[in-house]
């Protein structure tokens, strides 16, 4: 898949130190994946929630962060929508944000 937006993943975890680990994991996982649905991506992540037909939540760092993604799978694209603390997810519409 590519990924849109990496840039805002590492300006997270420069300002986020801890979730460093865990976002360039998933990374480098979604980078190198064909996903075609939500299931396949379940599969290579069973933490994740898929929200709707595009939109999946991924959990970084043990639970205490967020990750929304939003796939057009046809492209093979992935566009990050949001990355916050558990807390800031809480504040969101997961379904309508677009944080960058």
């Amino acid at each position: 898949m590519r990924i849109i937006a990496r840039n805002k993943l590492v300006a997270f975890w420069t300002r986020h130190p801890e979730t460093k680990a865990s976002l360039e994991h998933w990374y480098s996982i979604a980078a190198a994946m064909d996903w075609k649905n939500g299931n396949e991506i379940m599969a290579s992540f069973p933490k994740a929630k898929v929200l709707n037909g595009e939109r999946v939540r991924f959990e970084i760092a043990g639970g205490d962060y967020r990750l929304i993604v939003s796939f057009h799978y046809g492209l093979k694209t992935g566009w990050i929508k949001f990355v916050g603390t558990h807390a800031e997810y809480d504040r969101v519409d997961a379904l309508t944000v677009d944080q960058f």
